[in-house]
């Protein structure tokens, strides 16, 4: 266990995701401190730490993992970058949280298996959800059986964003529905059944320009239930996730993009009455999901103990959409590889 009462963080670029959500958020945590952050641009470097009160700034990469005074590094970088510098990170001696996806395929993020056996260090996938209080009341409630059975999951995953400089746009920056939102569905779906998919069967629309898939929808068959999805970055934005009982149904009112200035709210149908009268409502006081993933993380690392999500599961969670990919390729149902 580390001497330490927090952990030590630095940025590896000033990706918008980090600058106007993680980072702030990991400041406000307990257990978290953001003490440097590094841009292939000093400048750039220099006025993101500026506004946001880091100490240092560096003008590569290289440099912030040269630092001995951090810790653990926090890897937005575009996803055919994560694993890169993942590995650079951890074989410089730093525990690593990495954006989701892990990689832009299984096998690509299977190589952090050895890296993080090799080096000692933690390396965990940034799905902030993993770890908020919502998501953590929807599992107590699964695991006690609460409401029967899971038998199936649905959901619905979207933005709208056409911008060709967007690199959420950019097919050669892994971006695309699938990779960018629909791994959430995925995640999720896994995590609540514990247990990983048998088969999948996925359509996908591609954009004529970008070449990304902008609406993708899959089936997940699993051994107890199924679990369905759409996501898509050409859509109204919007965003539900419902898991169906035996018995009764639970439903997250925003489940990934959890506003931190308002409450949030879960619902919970054990009546079955299509009109809705009644449905409760657990409501959950405002909370920084990011806060509470850096903490989460962080406190892993200071007990020794296993992250919120580990590399194996992430490398799973690519696997299945690997198989989705590949399903909608030939028009057959798809099994996900095993890791």
């Amino acid at each position: 266990m580390l001497i330490m009462e927090t952990i030590r963080w630095g940025v590896l670029s000033t990706a918008a995701i980090g600058i106007n959500k993680v980072i702030p958020a990991m400041q406000a945590g307990a257990l978290t401190r953001v003490d440097a952050i590094a841009s292939r641009s000093i400048s750039r470097a220099q006025a993101s730490a500026t506004a946001l009160g880091i100490a240092r700034a560096y003008g590569s990469y290289e440099e912030l993992l040269d630092d001995p005074e951090i810790d653990a590094i926090y890897n937005p970088l575009p996803n055919p970058l994560h694993v890169p510098w993942t590995i650079r990170a951890a074989e410089a001696g730093k525990h690593v949280l990495c954006e989701k996806p892990l990689g832009i395929n299984a096998a690509d993020a299977a190589r952090l298996l050895e890296v993080e056996r090799r080096t000692g260090v933690r390396i965990g996938e940034a799905f902030m959800v993993r770890t908020a209080p919502q998501w953590l009341r929807i599992e107590q409630l699964i695991r006690a059986n609460t409401m029967g059975r899971l038998l199936s999951i649905t959901g619905v995953f979207s933005y709208h964003n056409t911008d060709p400089q967007d690199i959420r746009n950019r097919l050669d920056a892994g971006g695309g529905a699938l990779l960018d939102i629909g791994c959430y569905m995925i995640h999720a779906a896994r995590h609540a059944f514990s247990d990983e998919p048998l088969r999948v069967v996925g359509s996908i629309d591609h954009d004529p320009q970008s070449g990304i898939d902008r609406l993708t929808s899959a089936m997940l068959e699993f051994p107890a239930g199924q679990a369905i999805f759409t996501c898509s970055t050409q859509m109204i934005p919007y965003q539900r996730i419902q898991f169906l009982c035996q018995a009764g149904r639970m439903e997250i009112e925003i489940p990934f993009n959890m506003p931190p200035d308002r409450p949030t709210r879960i619902f919970l149908d054990a009546d079955g009455d299509l009109s809705g009268d009644h449905v409760q409502t657990e409501t959950f006081h405002p909370c920084d999901q990011y806060t509470v993933q850096g903490d989460a993380f962080s406190r892993a690392i200071l007990d020794n103990a296993v992250v919120p999500v580990p590399v194996l599961d992430g490398v799973r969670n690519l696997a299945v959409i690997d198989a989705i990919f590949a399903s909608a390729r030939n028009g057959r149902w798809e099994t996900p590889l095993r890791f």
